[in-house]
């Protein structure tokens, strides 16, 4: 037991090295020198939990996008409005460039530059991310609250392009003119105008109308 916790404070403390690293320098131009200076470890006590660089990046998608995931399926549980859950949505993947930087700089700019990555990894965690849009728009159409011709293969992508630009953005230009909380209700509202059914608009509370 004692050497597996040890084993997985290893792992965890040479992924954050990487997160900071390859943020700091682009992920093409990091060597795994670095990531283990950074995390005050041998060079070669990387290569004990990880095959190569590329290796670190998918690793770091993985778990980090299965904690993002946990923690939005969790926070919307919580609600019993659709729209209220598409709202949730939007503020807590727009938080992610507030709270973590590095972690967000990563996901928004670097894996979008590696071709290998676009190519041949198949990204069972973002269908599982977005697919939570669509539950959501799901359970609206069953509440009659979206239109019943709302397609939620359509929507999940176009929301999610949406929230996924306003952070591109913010990654890049290192300034925000908005708060998270007004731009997650902005763009939510935008998409919500085009998808709710008489029965949604007749019931939306005085401060979402």
């Amino acid at each position: 037991m004692r050497l597996s916790m040890k084993t997985a404070d290893k792992h965890n403390k040479i992924l954050r090295a990487a997160i900071r690293v390859f943020a700091r320098n682009g992920f093409f131009d990091s060597r795994i020198a670095e990531i283990a200076k950074e995390a005050n470890v041998a060079d070669g006590t990387i290569y004990l939990y990880f095959n190569n660089k590329y290796d670190i990046l998918i690793t770091i998608f993985e778990e980090e996008m299965g904690k993002i995931i946990a923690r939005v399926k969790q926070e919307i549980a919580s609600l019993d409005d659709p729209r209220e859950k598409l709202e949730r949505f939007a503020y807590l993947h727009l938080i992610l460039v507030q709270e973590n930087r590095d972690l967000a700089e990563l996901i928004q700019v670097e894996l979008r530059q590696s071709s290998k990555f676009m190519k041949e990894y198949r990204n069972k965690r973002f269908a599982e991310y977005v697919n939570i849009i669509s539950h959501i728009v799901i359970q609206g159409q069953a509440q009659e609250l979206f239109l019943s011709e709302i397609l939620p293969g359509i929507f999940k992508r176009a929301f999610f392009g949406a929230l996924d630009e306003m952070s591109r953005f913010w990654v890049l230009s290192h300034k925000k003119k908005y708060s998270v909380a007004t731009a997650a209700k902005q763009i939510s509202d935008y998409f919500l105008q085009g998808i709710l059914a008489a029965k949604g608009r007749e019931s939306m509370s005085p401060q979402n109308k």
